[in-house]
């Protein structure tokens, strides 16, 4: 019995890169996989059919699975994907949200139409599948009593804590952990699952930027081998979070960089002062906060 066995699965920027390797684990732990890829470049433009390629790969090593073409930055179309695999194979299971394109730029030279095409594709992309998902599932639950659905969405070290020339992917990356942690809490009762990953790898996307080098496919390198950029290194945390086994894990982020699982805590609150009762004096909060919140020791400081 595999992890995976009788579950069905969408993945989305699945033609490519870290999609593609969470297609290629899902499909090799039993699960059938509905391939989802626009066919775009990495900012996001044209169309074309690179589903078909991980398809192929799948189906190769003895795994099921099918390409769709839609773009999930249009609400219609993520319902269709929802609808494409209850068709094909009778039910479903599993989201990985992985869709993702960049438009770099300094704020001062980003333009509006690329800080809204990256935030409609990553966060509207993610937001779109997650609501016909957990439609589809709510239903269900009403009928029958709880399901066992998940869904993976994906953020990124840039969401977490801030990347130069990346205003847009930033905060669309930050977003979707807030969807992700909301959405634990509204369909815990349902029995779905929600977490975020942050992936790691040398993609079509890390590739754009000058000096990192060619990006890698996860076919590239053997099911059962390693190397550190592999876009497919965070794909067995992944497949994990979306098995019955993880069933106690939901609003959880986590971090999949080369050979290590990080655990993050996200924003919680680090130091606390108070006014004891009062109101601030803003004349006064330099010294306070510089001394007992960053814990700073400026001249004049006291000791």
């Amino acid at each position: 019995m595999s992890l995976l066995d009788g579950k069905v699965a969408l993945v989305t920027g699945a033609g490519h890169g870290i999609g593609r390797g969470h297609a290629l684990e899902l499909a090799r732990h039993g699960a059938k996989v509905v391939v989802n890829d626009l066919g775009g470049d990495v900012r996001g433009e044209g169309a074309g059919r690179a589903a078909d390629q991980t398809v192929a790969l799948i189906e190769k090593r003895g795994g099921v699975a099918v390409p769709d073409y839609g773009d999930v930055s249009d609400h219609r179309q993520a319902e269709a994907m929802i609808t494409h695999a209850v068709e094909t194979f009778g039910h479903f299971d599993i989201l990985v949200n992985n869709a993702g394109i960049v438009r770099d730029a300094v704020i001062w030279k980003m333009t509006e139409q690329d800080f809204d095409a990256v935030i409609r594709v990553h966060v509207k992309g993610t937001w779109s599948t997650c609501h016909h998902a957990a439609a589809y599932w709510r239903a269900i639950s009403r009928g029958s009593g709880p399901v066992r659905g998940r869904i993976i969405n994906t953020t990124s070290g840039a969401g977490l804590g801030g990347n130069f020339g990346q205003t847009n992917y930033a905060a669309a990356k930050a977003a979707i952990v807030g969807i992700t942690q909301t959405l634990a809490l509204e369909l815990q009762r349902t029995g779905v699952t929600v977490n975020a990953v942050g992936p790691s790898g040398l993609t079509r996307i890390t590739a754009s930027i000058p000096g990192m080098g060619a990006a890698f496919e996860p076919d590239d390198v053997p099911p059962d081998g390693f190397e550190p950029m592999d876009p497919a290194n965070s794909s067995p945390l992944v497949a994990w979070l979306a098995s019955d086994e993880a069933g106690h894990v939901t609003g959880q982020v986590l971090r999949s960089i080369e050979d290590r699982i990080i655990w993050m805590q996200g924003w919680k609150e680090r130091k606390v002062i108070t006014a004891g009762g009062r109101r601030w004096d803003a004349t006064q909060l330099g010294a306070v906060i510089a001394q007992d919140l960053f814990e700073t020791r400026a001249p004049g400081m006291r000791f």
